[in-house]
């Protein structure tokens, strides 16, 4: 029994499901969602080695965009950016998305080059996109240094007008109310031990709560997603990384833009409670620690202070990492596996969050149709031995 405070049921697992999704983080309970909602499969099942929502989907920065360097990539990401546009009220949940703007800076001549280029290449796609010089830049943040004097002085930078944020923990909890309401299974505490295998097929998955026998087994565990793949006799192109991100004490309202930079290594938005959200780029080293490092975390604060003299005095609250999955093209793996009936949706690296309902709806398509959404057909695992390579290492950003 549920409290009827309670937005989801806390359900015991069945003995078996015809799709056992395994990671309640925003892609699987997206997945779960979009699998009853557009294709009508409801007898699934949501695993969740801790709680819904405890992994990168509550350690993210939150930031949302499509503004991707290949058609690919675009156009997989804009289809989630108007997902996220209806949200909300599809989801009957203040999901606190804002469109305040996102900014990718320029500080070299380089960087220009890079940033126009990619703005006519989103032009192409129908994805909207606009160049900025420095002046643009400081009209439209007016707390950014823009001094010629700066150690990297901006040069101009991208902006896509339609990316913003939204409020991580609302989204998790929106899908998880909706998935539950339409009788999928949510199952927390519940971890992925093995899986059954017979001729080649996937037939069941073992978990800390007893064996779950499944029609379809689908990943989307981030970080741990090759170790699972690993139980089935899969090895994934993934390296995993600590990803770290900060908050600070909460402040009167001062930056209302995402502000985003490759060379400095830092992004930095302003939360709806008023703290400071900033990340940097990957650490270096493959791990599973879920902790912030002082080198990092000092490397970060100067670049932010660098373009931010303002935030010279705030305080750091808290810091923090998530485990990233990282391709070797820097773009997400989505599809089935060479193991019939087991599926893989990996590899966002930090570009996840952003993707959350745009990769929810391409994998319970590929899943109920069993073969690729059109959006995720080039996103495949064969691409890895064809050489279709999707290099977004450039637009993937610091991190973002």
């Amino acid at each position: 029994m549920t409290h009827p405070d309670f937005l989801w049921r806390d359900p015991d697992p069945k003995p078996a499901y015809d799709v056992v999704i395994v990671g309640g983080g925003g892609h699987g309970l997206a997945t779960a969602y979009y699998l009853a909602r557009n294709h009508g499969i409801t007898n699934v099942a949501v695993l969740e080695r801790g709680w819904l929502a405890g992994g990168n989907m509550a350690r993210n920065t939150t930031i949302i965009r499509s503004n991707y360097l290949w058609d690919e990539s675009a156009a997989i990401y804009e289809h989630s950016l108007k997902l996220w546009e209806g949200l909300s009220a599809e989801l009957d949940y203040d999901l606190q998305f804002s469109q305040r703007g996102v900014l990718n800076l320029a500080h070299s001549l380089g960087d220009v080059r890079e940033g126009r280029r990619r703005v006519n290449a989103n032009r192409r796609s129908g994805v909207d996109a606009e160049w900025l010089d420095a002046d643009e830049v400081k009209k439209f943040c007016p707390i950014i240094n823009v001094s010629g004097s700066a150690r990297y002085p901006v040069m101009g930078a991208t902006l896509q007008r339609r990316g913003g944020i939204a409020k991580h923990d609302h989204v998790a909890w929106a899908l998880a109310r909706k998935a539950d309401a339409y009788g999928i299974d949510l199952i927390q505490g519940c971890e992925v031990t093995g899986f059954e295998l017979s001729g080649g097929r996937v037939t069941g998955v073992r978990t800390s709560r007893g064996p779950i026998a499944a029609g379809k087994v689908a990943l989307a565990a981030a970080g741990h997603t090759s170790v699972l793949a690993a139980l089935a006799g899969l090895r994934l192109p993934l390296q995993s990384h600590p990803l770290q991100a900060l908050v600070s004490e909460l402040l009167e309202p001062v930056l209302d833009c995402v502000v985003m930079s490759n060379a400095v290594h830092v992004y930095v938005s302003q939360a709806h409670k008023g703290e400071l959200v900033m990340g940097a780029g990957i650490d270096a080293y493959n791990s599973y620690g879920q902790r912030g490092g002082v080198h990092v975390i000092e490397a970060q604060m100067a670049a932010a202070l660098e373009l931010f003299p303002l935030f010279s005095r705030v305080r750091v609250l808290r810091t923090w990492a998530g485990i990233v999955d990282v391709s070797p093209d820097a773009s997400p793996i989505i599809g089935p596996t060479p193991v019939e009936g087991l599926y893989v949706n990996a590899g966002w690296g930090t570009g996840g969050f952003k993707a959350t309902p745009g990769a929810g709806w391409v994998y319970a398509h590929t899943i109920a149709e069993e073969r690729p959404h059109p959006l995720a057909e080039p996103f495949g695992l064969d691409r890895f031995t064809t050489g279709a390579l999707i290099d977004e290492h450039g637009a993937a950003a610091v991190a973002h």
